[in-house]
Formats: C-alpha cells, sequence, structure tokens
C-alpha cells in the first residue's frame, strides 16, 4: 500500500492547456497556413506577368504604427490585471479598442487610396491581391475588436483580475498575432510591389 502511494506522489502532471486556448491557438495556426498560401501564391501569380505596379498606400505606414500602439497598450492592460490595478485595466482596454477601431478606418481610407490610382478589386491581379490581403485581416481584426469588447465589458463588471486571467491572456494573444499578421503582410508587400 504505501509503494502505491509513492508511486503515485511521485507520477508526472500531464501538459495540459486551457480548452479554449488551445482552440485558440488551432485557429492562429489556420490563419497562419491561409496566409502562408495567399503570399506564396502572390509570388507564384507575380512570377507570371501582367502585373500591375503601384504605390501602396502611404496610410499603411500610420497603420502599422497604430497596430503597434495597440499592442502596446493592450499588453499595459495586461500587466495591469496581473497586478489588481483594475483602473489601469479599463483604460488600457479601451485604448486598445480605440486603436483598433482607428486601424480599420485607415485600412478602409487605404482602399480609398488604391481607388484614387486606379487599382480595384476587379481587374489586374496585383489589385486583386492587396485587397484580398486587406480586406480578409480587416475581418480578422473587426473579431479581435469584438473580443477587445467582450473583454472590456468583463473588466467593466470586475471579473477580470490576479485569479482570472484567462479570457484576457485569449485576448491579448490574439490581438498579438493579429499585429504580428499585419506587420508580416505589410513588410511582404514592401518587398515584393
Amino acid at each position: 500500500m504505501e509503494e502505491n502511494l509513492t508511486f503515485i506522489e511521485g507520477a508526472e502532471q500531464p501538459l495540459s492547456m486551457h480548452p479554449k486556448k488551445f482552440a485558440l491557438w488551432l485557429f492562429i495556426v489556420s490563419v497562419v497556413m491561409v496566409f502562408a498560401g495567399m503570399t506564396s501564391a502572390y509570388i507564384v501569380r507575380q512570377g507570371e506577368g501582367n502585373w500591375l505596379e503601384f504605390d501602396l498606400p502611404n496610410i499603411f505606414w500610420y497603420t502599422s504604427g497604430i497596430i503597434v500602439l495597440s499592442s502596446i497598450s493592450l499588453q499595459w492592460a495586461y500587466s495591469s490585471a496581473k497586478k489588481d490595478s483594475f483602473n489601469n485595466l479599463k483604460i488600457g482596454l479601451l485604448i486598445t479598442l480605440v486603436l483598433g477601431i482607428a486601424f480599420l478606418v485607415g485600412q478602409w481610407y487605404s482602399w480609398e487610396a488604391l481607388v484614387a490610382e486606379d487599382v480595384y478589386f476587379v481587374g489586374n491581379p496585383s489589385g486583386s491581391f492587396m485587397y484580398v490581403f486587406t480586406g480578409l485581416h480587416a475581418i480578422h481584426l473587426i473579431s479581435g475588436v469584438i473580443f477587445l469588447i467582450i473583454v472590456l465589458i468583463s473588466a467593466l463588471r470586475n471579473e477580470i483580475h490576479s485569479q482570472k486571467l484567462a479570457q484576457l491572456e485569449m485576448c491579448v494573444t490574439f490581438w498579438h498575432f493579429l499585429g504580428g499578421l499585419w506587420l508580416y503582410l505589410f513588410m511582404f508587400l514592401l518587398l515584393n510591389h
């Protein structure tokens, strides 16, 4: 009997992850695969010729700065939650939400800039790729903004604190991923345009 107790006490804990976090990571991996496929298709199609050359909208520089600032503000909110600094948590989430919406508005203006250059969704494949890249990213960012609103509501209800961070951690992970994805797309377009 004593041997069994020793064996049970010495048993290793299996690696585990919160099921919702695991689902989030599966979703992130699938999005990475989609964008990796799309950027590969871009390079292949560009090499075939009949490729319209145009300048990237300057607003991409601003939206890139906005997305970086939004990641910083969300990380500050997360650090504040770990310290149970509820006001800073709420302020950080609100700043991130406003910056996320500003990013989406900036993307809309980037489409207007493309139209002003006579670059349309239908027509040359280079324009189509531009709209698909930015549009698909915008759809994911809209889901991130919705997630931020849900987390902000939880924070306003004081449901997020140092002992209950799973929802916020998932939001932070997803938001940082979206920021990194945008920076990847922007750098990719700068280098391959």
